[in-house]
C-alpha cells in the first residue's frame, strides 16, 4: 500500500535540517543536509508506519492544502 504524508522541514540556528511528520506520532529526524534528511525520513517513516500497523491503529492521511510562513511584528 502507498501512503501520502505531509512533512514539515525546518532549519535550526545550527544549520541542521529537522523533519517532522505531524500525522505519525513520534516521527521526526534531522540531518546536516537535505539529501541525508530525505534518506533518514524514508527510514523513520517506514518504522513509524510499521509500529502503527503492529498496534492495529488506523493510519490517518490528511489532504495537503498549503504551507505558509507568516511574520508578525510586535
Amino acid at each position: 500500500m502507498t501512503y501520502h504524508f505531509s512533512v514539515v522541514i525546518t532549519q535550526g540556528k545550527d544549520g541542521m535540517y529537522i523533519a517532522h511528520v505531524p500525522t505519525l506520532r513520534g516521527c521526526h529526524t534531522q540531518a546536516k543536509s537535505l539529501p541525508v534528511l530525505h534518506k533518514r525520513l524514508q527510514e523513520v517513516m517506514t518504522l513509524c508506519l510499521e509500529v502503527e500497523q503492529s498496534k492495529s491503529q488506523s493510519i490517518t492521511q490528511e489532504k495537503f492544502i498549503a504551507v505558509q510562513q507568516m511574520e508578525i511584528a510586535l
